[in-house]
């Protein structure tokens, strides 16, 4: 492994680690799927700091395409889509009730294009009429090893400054733009985060960003007024997972560094004790395809990151199964790992808007 060493042993617990991931989309999901690995089953019993005893995902609740946007609009909800593939990944039953949740109608008139899950979460909402308690419902039917916070209640939007100086308003506007974002918002940006994404922050051993679209998916929670402030109050190890690769509209042009710059710009006064960066190299049969969109894989950028305080972890983090993915085993053995170490002092950075 090639990693920098961190100072000093760690205060291992005798109970479980708690863990807090933050994001969306499939980057998101796939972690979780890695890191329930880590979650002992009733009555199992793991060496001593090994295992993770409270999982917790707070979700991004921004999207308004598909077949969320559709219900968003439809029921005045969050979009349950980034929800539903948490509740999926952290399911104990990955077989037949998963794939249900996943099921999206080929056919018929209002249904043509909707997912099962989606369904699910919005009649859990009619009848509870609180997405949150939806949320916790479903995550109960489908048995899931940790807990699933949307970042807010509310139904919220994104509203992006781009470089040019226009205004781009909705998640899927803004993934489509050919122009770089400047500044992220919300709107309305008054919106409350839930109480219990917040206990969870606070009671966290290690607190997660990425990976995920950097912008829609890394940055839009941390937009949530209290949130950034209980990451940055938490005593957690506080990690960011690099993207393996950059992305169109979102991404392209920056490396390790550069995704973490931008987060630093919206989130206040938080800050990562670590940053995990693949180095294995992206087959180059695999690395034309990105190319045909404009992305490239992300540079580790390590004397950068090391600028901005933050210690790098570099090694092989990659998978190859028609894209690039993240080896989700071995990023969660490596995120426990370097939760039960004592993270270096940090250093005050400035950041500034380009």
């Amino acid at each position: 492994m090639i990693s920098t060493t961190a100072t000093g042993p760690g205060a291992a617990k005798a109970r479980g680690l708690s863990v807090v991931a933050l994001g969306g989309g499939t980057g998101l999901s796939t972690l979780l799927q890695g890191l329930k690995r880590f979650v002992p089953a009733p009555g199992e019993h793991r060496q001593r700091g090994t295992s993770i005893s409270r999982l917790s995902a707070v979700v991004t609740v921004t999207d308004d395409g598909g077949s969320s946007g559709r219900l968003r609009k439809d029921f005045n909800i969050p979009p349950p889509g980034d929800i539903r593939n948490c509740i999926v990944a952290l399911s104990e039953d990955e077989a037949l009730l998963s794939r249900l949740f996943q099921f999206r109608f080929p056919q018929g008139s209002g249904l043509d294009g909707h997912n099962f899950g989606n369904l699910f979460l919005t009649a859990l909402h009619q009848m509870t009429g609180d997405f949150s308690r939806a949320v916790e419902l479903s995550s109960a039917v489908l048995k899931t090893k940790g807990s699933i916070f949307p970042a807010s209640g509310a139904n919220v939007a994104l509203e992006a400054l781009m470089d040019d100086g226009s205004i781009v308003r909705g998640e899927t506007l803004i993934t489509a733009s050919k122009r770089r974002v400047r500044e992220l918002r919300l709107v309305p940006p008054d919106v409350q985060p839930l109480p219990e994404a917040l206990a969870a922050i606070q009671e966290a051993d290690l607190i997660t960003v990425g990976p995920g679209s950097l912008f829609t998916s890394l940055i839009s929670p941390l937009l949530v007024p209290g949130i950034p402030a209980a990451i940055a109050a938490s005593p957690a190890v506080k990690i960011f997972v690099c993207n393996l690769m950059t992305e169109a509209n979102e991404s392209v042009g920056l490396d390790a560094a550069g995704h973490l710059q931008a987060i630093y710009q919206h989130a206040g006064h938080v800050r990562f004790d670590y940053a995990l960066v693949n180095t294995r190299p992206v087959s180059a049969e695999l690395a034309a395809e990105y190319a045909k969109e404009g992305a490239c894989q992300v540079d580790a950028s390590v004397a950068a990151l090391k600028k901005l305080g933050v210690v790098p972890v570099l090694d092989d983090f990659l998978e190859e199964a028609g894209a690039a993915r993240h080896a989700t085993a071995r990023v969660a053995a490596e995120l426990l790992r370097l939760a039960r170490t004592k993270p270096r002092p940090r250093v005050k950075v400035s950041v500034h808007v380009q």
